[in-house]
């Protein structure tokens, strides 16, 4: 059974998701990861999603404003053994709805070069992929896309 909770940034089960998340991160962009983790704070979060396969957190998200129009998708992760299940797909679909229901018009993200699969998910999904924008302008390793809602 597939349950997906709306919560925030204190959620036991969000904040243990995103420091499996992390850990991912820090093997992935090597020597990077500490100026990526600088823009990755949960502490004021206050739109996370947290899914949960036979009552196990095994996938997570979040949305936070970039602007009066737009929202960021963030903390975006599914364990390693659920993976190929659609689970982050359900994710990205929740939180475009979310965001719908705020009133946002679209959503922005940035991800890495080192993340082939997240790449193919926000493609596979309609995200079109932009200039950097904010704090990764410039950064080679980053790739921003963003979805009209």
């Amino acid at each position: 059974m597939i349950r997906v909770v709306r919560t925030d940034s204190s959620n036991v089960d969000f904040i243990n998701l995103v420091a499996k998340l992390d850990k991912d991160l820090a093997i992935r962009d090597g020597n990077e990861h500490a100026f990526y983790a600088q823009f990755n704070s949960i502490s004021t979060i206050k739109h996370a999603l947290v899914l949960h396969h036979n009552e196990m957190p095994v996938a997570c998200g979040a949305i936070k404003e970039y602007n009066l129009e737009c929202m960021e998708i963030k903390r975006m992760y599914v364990e390693q053994e659920y993976r190929g299940n659609g689970f982050a797909t359900r994710i990205l679909k929740e939180l475009e709805i979310w965001a719908k229901e705020l009133d946002y018009k679209s959503l922005v993200l940035e991800t890495g070069l080192k993340q082939p699969e997240a790449i193919a998910l926000y493609k596979k999904n309609g995200y079109q992929i932009i200039p950097n924008y904010g704090q990764y302008i410039g950064v080679e390793n980053s790739v921003c896309f963003i979805k009209e809602l």
